[in-house]
């Protein structure tokens, strides 16, 4: 038997949902037939799986010792990697990071310790203020992601509370975010909203932009002002107002601008002329909490602006040093 007090971290979970974190090796199929036969009980009661946990209950499961062999003191992987954070914001709930271009923000097939989210991991775990071995369910996560190759302002929750907030926040679109890039030739307008239709598809991990709705197609708004032209190529502010997988760099190679490195909606030949860059120019500079609702723990977040000056290839465009 092994029993759970439930933290504050923990609260607002559903019963199975915080067993399924806790306890990964218990198949789902026993712990529903564990629930139905009260081996799993809530302050001494039996439960079901949609029972919400509150900070300060107990949990107690009388199932076999086999499932909790991974509750022996384990290596902790975020230590290997590397320190270095560039931090914009910081308070007890939440860090606003500024993430280079190259730095994975999560592990994929190719790189698993030197992540966004591991470099927190080990920041707070130094500060004192991360100790997984006490915890049943919550990780410092990052509440929004940017693709490898482009930089930026991505939220890393310090608890889970604060991770509630944001994650629907950013789903109701709350927070809003700002983007600068260079693109490929002189736009047409000094300023414009591009409206379109996206069509994912997931195998080639890309999206497809048509003028005219499709049937699996999803409209997009994107707007864009120009806030300089040399060399061949436009420096941009750009503002979505859908936020869709990849937008920025597919819209604009759609209406024949793509961005200064991008090998996926440009062409390789382009940017080989153009300094051979091979990574994009793009970068989400600027984070607003726009809260119109209740944002709960965050609330004091409400109409803060939070930005970086530290966008590598404006710098370079401003100083004639692009090419």
């Amino acid at each position: 038997m092994k029993s759970f007090l439930i933290s504050q971290n923990d609260g607002g979970q559903r019963v199975d949902k915080f067993i399924t974190k806790a306890v990964p090796l218990l198949p789902k199929s026993l712990m529903y037939k564990y629930l139905r036969t009260k081996r799993i009980k809530l302050n001494g009661k039996k439960t079901d799986i949609a029972a919400r946990l509150q900070a300060g209950d107990v949990l107690e499961l009388y199932i076999n010792d086999e499932f909790f062999a991974q509750d022996e003191k384990k290596k902790h992987d975020f230590l290997s990697a590397p320190r270095a954070l560039d931090i914009v914001y910081e308070d007890e709930n939440i860090l606003i990071l500024n993430k280079k271009a190259g730095v994975l923000c999560h592990p994929d097939d190719n790189e698993y310790v030197d992540t966004l989210i591991a470099r927190v991991k080990r920041y707070l775990y130094e500060k004192g203020e991360y100790e997984p071995d006490a915890e049943n369910s919550f990780t410092p996560s990052l509440a929004n992601r940017i693709d490898r190759n482009t930089g930026g302002l991505v939220l890393a929750a310090k608890n889970a509370e604060a991770l509630r907030v944001l994650n629907q926040k950013i789903k109701d679109r709350e927070i809003t975010k700002k983007y600068k890039c260079i693109a490929i030739g002189e736009m047409p307008k000094k300023h414009d909203i591009l409206t379109g239709y996206l069509r994912k598809d997931s195998d080639k991990n890309k999206v497809f932009i048509s003028n005219k709705p499709q049937p699996d197609g999803k409209i997009i708004r994107t707007e864009y002002t120009v806030l300089g032209f040399a060399d061949g190529v436009s420096l941009l502010e750009v503002d979505l107002l859908t936020g869709r997988t990849h937008q920025i760099r597919a819209h604009l190679a759609h209406i024949g601008h793509p961005l200064l490195g991008d090998g996926k909606y440009g062409t390789n030949a382009q940017n080989k002329k153009l300094g051979g860059y091979k990574k994009q120019c793009l970068y989400s500079y600027s984070l607003t909490f726009g809260f119109a609702t209740d944002a709960g723990a965050l609330g004091y977040l409400t109409g803060k602006t939070f930005e970086t000056n530290d966008v590598w290839f404006e710098k370079a465009f401003y100083a004639g040093d692009l090419f």
